[in-house]
């Protein structure tokens, strides 16, 4: 063999060596990197968990104050809508306090005129017709006043109620007990549960006792 053909088959085989693959792997390293991940698993096995229980609570707090915003909000629309239904009602119920007050006058103008009448004059054929008059007149205006839900106050016997009566004078008086009505001035009304005028009262105390007096009380 000449020494040109001994060059070129060494040339062939260098160039074999260097176009072959290289090798595959060991499965020595593959195990070494799967190891790594398991001790690495193995030093934090409670991390997922409690960011997912993390997550959870907050959310759960949240959807709480959800809940309790929603629920005062129904609480306010509720009160709102009492409050509205009882306005309306109110001003349904004393829109007439006004015009009622100013009827009170004509009422009392016609008690005061039957008062003032004496008894003879309902033995007066001309006279007993015009006290029957008042009388009916006054009879269907506190009627009307009724109906309206307007209510007569006229104490006399009672005992004083500073919500419903005023106390123009006490008399001394052991006929009846401290505090009782023994006189009215002047009637008074309420409209349902309010007050449109206070009855004008006399209201009785406790009597000076005798032995102040100068009495002698032993006799």
């Amino acid at each position: 063999m000449s020494g040109s053909d001994e060059k070129n088959r060494q040339d062939t085989a260098f160039e074999n060596m260097t176009d072959a693959p290289n090798p595959a792997p060991t499965g020595k390293a593959d195990a070494h990197e799967t190891d790594g991940k398991a001790d690495a698993a193995q030093d934090h096995p409670q991390q997922g968990g409690t960011d997912e229980k993390a997550r959870i609570e907050a959310l759960e707090a949240e959807i709480e104050t959800l809940r309790d915003s929603t629920m005062r909000a129904r609480a306010e629309v509720e009160n709102v809508l009492r409050r509205t239904a009882k306005e309306k009602q109110d001003a349904s119920a004393y829109a007439i306090s006004g015009f009622a007050r100013d009827l009170l006058a004509v009422s009392d103008n016609l008690r005061r005129t039957l008062d003032a009448l004496p008894a003879s004059a309902r033995e007066d054929g001309t006279l007993k017709v015009f006290v029957d008059g008042v009388e009916l007149t006054e009879r269907e205006l506190l009627s009307s006043f009724e109906r309206h839900g307007i209510k007569r106050i006229d104490p006399k016997g009672e005992k004083f109620d500073h919500n419903f009566h005023q106390a123009m004078a006490e008399v001394e008086t052991d006929a009846q007990a401290p505090g009782t009505v023994v006189d009215v001035y002047q009637a008074g009304y309420v409209i349902r549960d309010r007050l449109l005028r206070p009855a004008m009262v006399t209201v009785a105390k406790a009597g000076t006792p005798k032995a102040a007096q100068g009495v002698d009380t032993t006799a």
